[in-house]
C-alpha cells in the first residue's frame, strides 16, 4: 500500500492536480494522511484523510471538531515535544501501517524553518531507514531522497532539471552519464549540484557515494509573470 499525505505548507505552492491525485489514491484504496493542518485542507478539497497526525494547534475548535468526527484514525502529538509532527507521521505510516511508499506534498515554502524541519528530517536515525521511500512534491520539484550506495535515476520528461543536495557531508559522490558528470567528490559539509540535465535518449543516470545522504531535486521553471 502506498500512502499520500498533505502538510500544513502554503496552497498555491500545490500541484495544480492536488485533488485528482488524492481522489486517484482514495479509489486505489492507498493511505490518505493529513498532518496538522493539512487535515483540514483535505476536508476542504472534499476528501476524508484516513489518518490524522499533529497536535491541531493551528486549527480552530470547530475545525478540530470536524476532523475529530470525520477521520477514523487520529494520532495526538503533544505541542511540547521533541519530534515534529511530520516526523510523527513518516514513523506511524511506515510502522504502524507498512507502507511501500509515501508521497509528501504541502512541504514546502512559507516559514523556511518548517521546510527545512521537512526536508531534513529524514536525517533522524529512527526514521532514516525510510528515506528512499519518501518522495516530496510541489508545484514545482519532486525530491528523492538516497542513503549510500548505487542508484539508478529515472528521466521525468515533467522536469528538465535535476539538481543534487548533499543533505549532510558526503564520501565519494559521483555522477555517471549524465550531462555534467562528477568523481568521487568529498566534503565534510553540506553541497549542492544544480541544474544537471539527462542526456539526450538516454533516460537514466547513475549516482553513487560511500558516505551522507543525498536528495535528488527534480525541477522545472514557472512564469507566475504570463498573464501579467
Amino acid at each position: 500500500m502506498k500512502a499520500y499525505a498533505l502538510l500544513g505548507g502554503p496552497t498555491d505552492l500545490w500541484p495544480e492536480d492536488i485533488k485528482k491525485r488524492f481522489l486517484k489514491a482514495k479509489y486505489a484504496h492507498d493511505l490518505v494522511v493529513g498532518v496538522d493542518r493539512g487535515s483540514l485542507y483535505l476536508e476542504e478539497l472534499g476528501i476524508v484523510p484516513d489518518l490524522a497526525v499533529g497536535d491541531f494547534d493551528s486549527l480552530k475548535p470547530k475545525d478540530l471538531s470536524r476532523i475529530e468526527s470525520n477521520v477514523p484514525d487520529i494520532r495526538y502529538s503533544n505541542p511540547i515535544k521533541d519530534w515534529t509532527d511530520s516526523e510523527l507521521m513518516l514513523q506511524t505510516v511506515f510502522d504502524d501501517y507498512h507502507v511501500t511508499q509515501l508521497t509528501i506534498l504541502g512541504a514546502t515554502g512559507g516559514r523556511i524553518d518548517h521546510f527545512l524541519i521537512n526536508l531534513l528530517m529524514l536525517l533522524n536515525q529512527a526514521i532514516r531507514q525510510f528515506a528512499e521511500r519518501v518522495t516530496i512534491l510541489d508545484q514545482q520539484n519532486k525530491i528523492l531522497f538516497f542513503n549510500p550506495g548505487q542508484h539508478s535515476l529515472q528521466q521525468d520528461l515533467t522536469y528538465p532539471y535535476i539538481g543534487f543536495a548533499g543533505l549532510t557531508g558526503v564520501k565519494n559522490f559521483s555522477i555517471k552519464h549524465a550531462r555534467y558528470e562528477l568523481d568521487n567528490f568529498s566534503a565534510n559539509y553540506p553541497r549542492v549540484f544544480s541544474s544537471n540535465e539527462f542526456l539526450p535518449h538516454q533516460p537514466e543516470f547513475e549516482i553513487s557515494f560511500d558516505e551522507g545522504m543525498i536528495a535528488a531535486i527534480y525541477s522545472k521553471d514557472i512564469n507566475r509573470f504570463h498573464n501579467l
